[in-house]
């Protein structure tokens, strides 16, 4: 289980990447789209720390 939930922060790494390099010529004034790409980054930066440290008990080794 370990190895999923490194390959999903990897993807998510990956993917946010790929967003902030699509973003550059977008202007950011255009319908409010810096605060949703803000709050968008903030929250995804949550989940991979969230999934990290949660590998340890997703790992099978710990389960009972």
């Amino acid at each position: 289980m370990a190895v999923t939930v490194d390959r999903a922060i990897d993807d998510l790494d990956a993917a946010m990447r790929r967003l902030r390099k699509a973003v550059r010529g977008i202007p950011f004034r255009a319908g409010g789209f810096r605060t949703t790409h803000r709050n968008l980054a903030r929250d995804v930066a949550f989940l991979m720390v969230q999934l990290d440290s949660a590998r340890g008990m997703l790992d099978g080794k710990n389960s009972r």
